[in-house]
């Protein structure tokens, strides 16, 4: 690691092994949060994880075959996916999930592939398009009726940045926003309907003069996430470093009402460092918020909610922190229309041996909101596969969760409004994307390879997920 934190520290963070809100550790958070010294280990840990997979070839997706257009679907029968016959790498362990398609990032036009974030678009007619991040910009492709990726073309990272594995999106109407930890790249904004008349026999590679809107407003242009509140009609920036700028890496707005012309009203820079977030319109049990524009901030050691109706002045309405807290990384509520309940995911307690993540199985942690100014802890679901969980989605009564080399979980959480301790949640279907470590005790490694993303929200059941070294998978749920 670069850095060393000292036994006080260390053992503050591993001590607890039941999961209960409490107040943020100030003198902590000073020495290793506010910091940015946990932040800067965990990036350093990973780059020199990825640095020695680089060097050993694993990151050249031509190596990985995509899946042959005549396959129709390779079914998931007796927790098996079986793309090539006796070919330990191309079988996949799956439950309740079927393959439909595989393409390497190769295939799908990267020079360099690592696979970060991924976001989709319905065209109006019910088209469905994927955007597939990768470390050299993003891919742009159709999944059709039978499941397979068509792949459309790609835009570029921006031109003044260099490659970078950490690459995120999210979606505005028609629109994406892209950010990347690239330093000048900025925030770019793409039409996805642009993909509608693309001749899949000629590929586009779009460019970043006529193509795009680009926003050139952060310290150093880089972004370590970026949000969306479509109904409000902004993005948002997050962890835009360096940590001593005006806006301390905390939501930096962005207003997308006119896209001639990208602007910032202003930012949230209170709680300093915001890791990624959710931005919402609020409805829900607390009269007091309701119609107030809430983002739910995962600020590396606590569930950080913001008002932020006032972009110029925005305000924190809670700081709350949890027993064996190592790193808050992303969440999303249960309900957009009723903002009672949250999940959270944090991605270094699994690797640092911390609390209920000890063991090394990915911690679902659950929140009740129904106080926006005192959220409760109110319990948790364990994985059942060793690993470390990335990006989750709720969609319904599931939370689709990418665990990194434990591939995409779908977990039943229809049960938590009535048992908020988690002891109803259920994994109805997985499929584990990264057969390298089946072997291991546990049934993974906890290490940060896989699948960093993956878009739960099509009509038709298809989701895609987006992998670090290999590229692009397409599931659906056995009928």
């Amino acid at each position: 690691m670069k850095y060393s934190l000292n036994a006080v520290a260390l053992a503050a963070l591993s001590s607890c092994a039941v999961a209960k809100e409490i107040a943020p550790d100030e003198t902590l958070a000073a020495e290793l949060f506010d910091s940015g010294i946990r932040h800067e280990t965990i990036m350093s840990t990973k780059m020199a994880y990825w640095d020695s997979r680089r060097e050993q070839g694993l990151f050249d997706s031509s190596q990985y075959k995509s899946m042959s257009p005549d396959v129709d679907v390779v079914p998931c029968s007796n927790g098996i996916a079986e793309l090539v016959a006796g070919d330990p790498l191309y079988t996949f362990k799956c439950s309740k999930l079927d393959l439909y398609d595989f393409k390497s990032h190769a295939d799908l036009g990267s020079n360099g592939g690592e696979g970060a974030g991924s976001w989709g678009w319905t065209s109006p007619d019910g088209r469905e398009f994927v955007a597939i991040a990768q470390s050299d910009g993003a891919a742009f492709a159709e999944i059709s009726p039978e499941g397979k990726l068509i792949y459309l073309g790609r835009l570029p990272q921006y031109p003044d940045a260099q490659p970078s594995l950490w690459r995120e999106i999210k979606g505005y109407k028609s629109y994406i926003v892209i950010g990347s930890e690239a330093y000048y790249h900025g925030i770019q904004v793409f039409d996805m309907a642009k993909l509608l008349d693309v001749d899949p026999a000629s590929p586009v590679t779009f460019n970043n003069e006529d193509d795009i809107s680009h926003f050139n407003g952060l310290p150093a242009g880089r972004s370590h996430t970026v949000q969306t509140n479509e109904e409000a009609g902004y993005a948002v920036a997050s962890g835009a470093q360096p940590r001593n700028s005006s806006c301390k890496s905390g939501l930096i707005f962005i207003d997308l009402s006119d896209l001639s012309n990208l602007t910032s009203p202003g930012c949230a820079a209170a709680d300093g460092y915001v890791h990624d977030a959710q931005c919402l319109i609020y409805r829900g049990p607390d009269s007091k918020y309701v119609g107030e524009d809430i983002c739910y901030g995962y600020n590396e050691d606590t569930l950080t909610i913001y008002n932020v109706t006032d972009k110029a002045n925005p305000s924190i309405i809670s700081r709350t922190s949890y027993e064996g807290a190592s790193y808050t990384h992303q969440g999303w509520v249960l309900d957009t229309q009723w903002q009672q309940y949250l999940v959270l995911d944090d991605e270094y307690d699994e690797y640092d041996h911390a609390g209920l993540g000890a063991p090394g199985y990915p911690i679902t942690y659950i929140w009740d909101i129904s106080s926006l100014e005192a959220p409760k802890q109110t319990g948790y679901y364990r994985a059942s596969r060793k690993g470390i969980d990335h990006n989750q989605f709720v969609n319904g009564d599931y939370v689709y969760q990418s665990n990194y080399g434990g591939g995409l979980h779908i977990l039943d959480i229809s049960s938590i409004p009535s048992d908020p301790t988690g002891k109803g949640v259920s994994e109805v279907a997985y499929f584990d994307i990264y057969p390298e470590d089946d072997d291991e005790e546990g049934g993974g490694q906890v290490e940060f390879q896989g699948t960093w993303s993956h878009y739960p929200y099509f009509e038709s059941g298809f989701i895609m997920i987006n992998t670090i070294e290999r590229g692009a998978y397409v599931v659906k749920l056995a009928s």
